[in-house]
């Protein structure tokens, strides 16, 4: 089975939870707090598998890490760190408190 066809069998699979919800709303009242939290629990549901389905019709390309960029072991040129200060020391020329 493909990715498409898993989404559709889970969609279905939802919507008849929606309808047992409703039957089961209908003879419990919607007043309990079980009760609303199975409807919000089955909206969850529902919502993440939208998502997913968003996620697997996005291009490959887009799905792709990014790249990963080199840092070399190599120290710095020190002409970076002119006219900086030390973190929590203060400027060079100056004695920490």
């Amino acid at each position: 089975m493909s990715v498409q066809d898993d989404l559709t069998a889970v969609q279905r699979c939802l919507d008849d939870l929606a309808r047992s919800v409703g039957r089961l709303e209908k003879q419990l009242g919607t007043g309990g707090i079980e009760m609303r939290r199975v409807r919000t629990d089955a909206n969850h549901l529902r919502e993440s598998v939208a998502l997913l389905r968003d996620a697997a019709a996005a291009p490959a390309a887009a799905q792709r890490k990014p790249e990963l960029v080199t840092i070399p072991d190599t120290p710095y040129d020190d002409s970076l760190w002119i006219d900086t200060d030390d973190e929590g020391l203060g400027a060079r020329d100056r004695r920490a408190p």
